[in-house]
């Protein structure tokens, strides 16, 4: 990856529908070679898609908890089930495995506390091999970034 693949990234992550002309210009290349490039970020997996970035806030959703998980097994069995069954749960925006005294650190948001603990009484606690868990609350977020926006 040189200056130009960080600059496609950089301009991508700012606008994911820029046209390539005009991507193209920002980054000081032609057309044909952006083209080129860009095709070649993707079939690589250094971008991995293009989605609207919805704001959290507005659509209602502005409590963030922070769950720390410990299983009752850390057998790869276990972990893969864990993992499983947390990708498919809309309201965990992130998960973790952490090395230390607890197994996976999960960032959950809901509309509010009492939604927040129906999901954990409902959703969290029954994922395979869940032990226990402790929360805490975010008051505020402070600082948030993409990925890309580092790019």
């Amino acid at each position: 990856m040189d200056r130009f693949d960080a600059a496609i990234l950089t301009v991508l992550a700012e606008d994911g529908r820029i046209s390539i002309t005009d991507l193209a210009k920002r980054i000081g290349l032609s057309k044909s070679p952006t083209q080129a490039r860009l095709r070649r970020l993707e079939d690589s997996g250094v971008i991995l898609g293009y989605r609207a970035l919805l704001d959290p806030i507005r659509l209602g959703l502005d409590h963030v908890a922070f769950v720390e998980v410990r299983l009752e097994d850390t057998r790869e069995v276990a972990l893969r089930a864990f993992n499983e069954a947390v990708s498919r749960v809309p309201e965990i925006e992130q998960a973790h495995m952490i090395a230390g005294n607890f197994d996976y650190l999960l960032k959950v948001r809901t509309r509010d506390m009492a939604a927040y603990r129906r999901f954990l009484g409902e959703t969290v606690t029954t994922l395979p091999y869940v032990a226990n868990t402790s929360t805490y609350v975010a008051m505020e977020a402070v600082k948030e970034i993409m990925l890309a926006d580092m790019a």
